[in-house]
């Protein structure tokens, strides 16, 4: 990905905006480093430690080496590609980043008598403006976040300290005339207050990194690139579900290359109240996207029933979605190529995100490929169709950013994700018409609840889900046997790790449980899980 040059004449990202390129060591925070650079609108790619810089056909404005789990003197440990430090770029260490760049000038770097976890003062020394300008516009003393248990024993040859704290009297390190920093606390998170103006002041002051990075400039490049890709006459295929990254590729798509972008969507019967028609209504009639929709809901429902294991569901959506979608996309593909602009069905759109892209080169476990949609894993190959993924390089806020740059409205743009298996896989055992009616009414009672309360964007993730086992009410006279209604909220802002929604008062979740218990038929009873992520996922299935 990193080393990738242009396609079709088209350049990608990093040889149009100036780049930070951040090393990754395994660090469960490298990917927070990356997100501040962009919130900086400066421009950063992440790629694994292990990455041979002779492969790059591109030059960064700066490296940032990440943290890691690793202790830099054992016999397994990773270490960057010794030619950084022949870029003639700056370089800053954060954690175990600092250590292998002390490792590198001189291998002093060993096991501490005490390990740094939590919070502490940081005590600045200053130097000259060379050296200084890492901290510029910062206290003396700085409240910061320590995570780590090996120290540098000596400092490198033509190195000066920094900043210092009680544990760690080489907290922060410069080399004395190269822009060479290692810091050993975290500035990616937000546990350390100051930490943005740290990483601002490296690329933005001693990078000189232009902050250019904008959904405004990336939205003009991205339509120009997809037009080089798709040419004059070619045709994509691609499936939407109505939520927020479907809808941006969507109208992207639409924006590049008009109505030979075919959007289709399949409803399989689990999808929310209305779910079809609004998506409809939204994609066609409001932003002019060539859209199909496709009721199967029968077929879906006939082959999930009697089915209760998660997976085995999740695998019968995804086989009947290909089904429908293969048979769909021939009849779409017939009709393109007689049309005035004819040409062939020959890209698959997919809405690859920038953390998808993140984990699958992570150094601590890459995976086998890239994450694909719930839905439509396999089916670029099945239908030997080429991968088109507009939103690669982006964050989920960026993503949203991109919509409002679009002109999406916001109702869409700040919708919460939803599930491509729908809800199936909130429905905990068999999938029958009555439960997703259930799902549907609490669902749609829960989230307007959380919107009239002004909860709505301040969560990022809501959801009413079916428990599967039943319960005793009394509802007027009469005994009932029903359904557990469970209610999951969360923040986060990356979702690989989320905490619960707490600052309502109780009265108002009794509120909202008084009224799915009293208008959805079947409920007996309503719960709220109070589960963070980890150890819980977000999802029940």
């Amino acid at each position: 990905m990193g080393s990738s040059g242009e396609v079709n004449g088209v350049p990608p990202p990093h040889t149009i905006f100036d780049t930070i390129l951040v090393l990754d060591f395994g660090s469960q925070y490298t990917h927070l480093i990356t997100r501040r650079l962009r919130e900086l609108n400066i421009y950063s790619e992440m790629l694994p430690c292990t990455q041979k810089l002779a492969e790059l056909s591109w030059k960064p404005k700066g490296v940032i080496l990440s943290g890691g789990p690793y202790s830099v003197y054992q016999s397994d440990a990773p270490h960057v590609d010794p030619a950084v430090f022949d870029l003639d770029v700056p370089i800053l260490g954060i954690c175990y980043g600092l250590q292998e760049m002390a490792w590198h000038f001189g291998k002093n770097v060993a096991a501490g008598e005490k390990r740094e976890y939590g919070k502490t003062t940081l005590q600045v020394s200053r130097h000259h403006a060379h050296i200084d300008h890492l901290f510029d516009g910062l206290d003396a003393g700085l409240e910061v976040w320590m995570s780590h248990g090996d120290k540098l024993s000596k400092m490198p040859d033509n190195f000066l300290t920094i900043a210092t704290t009680p544990n760690a009297p080489f907290a922060g390190i410069a080399h004395e005339t190269k822009p060479y920093y290692g810091i050993q606390f975290h500035p990616e998170v937000t546990h350390t207050p100051r930490g943005t103006q740290v990483i601002k002041n490296f690329a933005v002051t001693i990078c000189n990194a232009k902050q250019d990075w904008t959904m405004g400039a990336f939205v003009d490049k991205e339509i120009s690139r997809i037009r080089g890709l798709v040419g004059e006459k070619g045709q994509v295929i691609g499936a939407v579900s109505g939520g927020v990254d479907s809808t941006v590729a969507a109208k992207l798509m639409q924006q590049a290359i008009g109505d030979r972008f075919h959007a289709v969507m399949v409803d399989n019967g689990t999808l929310r109240m209305n779910e079809a028609k609004e998506v409809e209504k939204t994609l066609k009639e409001g932003l002019g996207v060539n859209l199909t929709v496709i009721d199967a809901s029968q077929l879906f429902l006939g082959r999930l029933k009697g089915v209760s294991e998660p997976e085995t569901k999740r695998k019968i959506i995804g086989n009947t979605f290909i089904d429908i979608f293969q048979e769909k996309a021939k009849e779409i593909a017939a009709a393109a190529e007689s049309t005035e602009r004819a040409g062939k069905i020959e890209w698959f759109l997919q809405g690859t995100l920038y953390p998808d892209v993140i984990e699958s080169i992570s150094f601590k476990g890459p995976s086998a490929t890239i994450k694909t949609h719930h839905n439509v894993g396999g089916l670029p190959e099945k239908m030997d169709l080429k991968l088109i993924e507009p939103l690669r390089e982006l964050f989920k806020d960026e993503v949203r950013a991109l919509g409002t740059e679009m002109g999406i409205p916001d109702d869409l743009v700040w919708r919460h994700p939803f599930p491509g298996p729908g809800l199936a896989i909130r429905i905990i055992g068999e999938v029958t018409a009555d439960r997703i009616r259930i799902a549907q009414e609490a669902d749609k009672i829960w989230i307007a609840e959380i919107k009239a309360a002004g909860f709505y964007r301040t969560i990022s993730q809501a959801y009413a889900a079916v428990l599967g086992v039943k319960s005793v009410a009394v509802v007027g006279d009469q005994r009932l046997h029903g359904e557990i209604i469970h209610l999951r909220a969360v923040q986060t802002t990356d979702f690989m790790t989320a905490n619960v929604f707490q600052d309502a008062p109780m009265s108002w979740f009794t509120k909202v449980a008084d009224k799915i218990a009293n208008e959805v038929s079947g409920v007996a009873r309503v719960v709220y899980e109070v589960t963070s992520k980890p150890p819980a996922t977000i999802e029940l299935e």
